[in-house]
C-alpha cells in the first residue's frame, strides 16, 4: 500500500531522494547544472500549497515516486504555465497506477489553486497522459529530444 504526500521544504532526506531520482532521469538534458543546483531547485519547488509543489508517493515510510507542479518547465515556452513535471516512479513500483495517481494529485492541486489549464511535455509517455485526459498540442525538439507538448483543461 502507498499514499501521496506533499514534500516539505524541511525534509532534507526526501529532497535529496527526489533530486537524485530526477537528476538521474533528466540531468543529462541540463549539462551545465550540477547535482547541488538541482537539489536546491527541488527544495525551492516545495511549497506549502499551490504552485510550486512537489508530491511523493510513499510506501512504509519510504518514497517510491514523485511529481511536481511548477511555474515553468520549458524555457522555450516561457508564457505557458503552470506545468506538471518530474513524474518519476521507481522501476520496481511501475505499472501499479502510481504515476496516474500522482498526475491526478497535481491536477487537483492546480484546480484548488484556481488554475484553468496545465501543461507538460514528454518524450515517451504521450499515451499515458492521453488516457488521463491530456491533449497533445505540439511535437517539437527540446533539449535535443523529440517531445510532445500537452495540455489539460482543469
Amino acid at each position: 500500500m502507498w499514499n501521496i504526500a506533499r514534500l516539505s521544504c524541511g525534509d532534507t532526506s526526501g529532497i535529496e531522494t527526489v533530486a537524485s531520482w530526477t537528476f538521474g532521469a533528466w540531468g543529462e538534458l541540463h549539462p551545465r547544472t550540477t547535482f547541488a543546483e538541482w537539489r536546491d531547485e527541488t527544495r525551492g519547488e516545495c511549497g506549502a500549497k499551490g504552485v510550486p509543489s512537489v508530491f511523493v508517493a510513499v510506501s512504509d515510510g519510504q518514497p517510491i515516486a514523485t511529481a511536481s507542479l511548477t511555474t515553468s518547465d520549458m524555457s522555450i515556452r516561457p508564457a505557458m504555465g503552470p506545468w506538471l513535471a518530474s513524474v518519476f516512479v521507481l522501476p520496481a513500483w511501475r505499472g501499479r497506477g502510481i504515476a496516474s495517481a500522482l498526475v491526478k494529485r497535481v491536477e487537483a492541486e492546480a484546480r484548488e489553486t484556481g488554475l484553468k489549464r496545465c501543461y507538460l511535455y514528454t518524450p515517451d509517455q504521450t499515451a499515458l497522459y492521453a488516457r488521463l485526459g491530456w491533449i497533445p498540442t505540439e511535437s517539437l525538439i527540446y533539449r535535443g529530444e523529440n517531445v510532445t507538448l500537452m495540455h489539460r483543461n482543469l
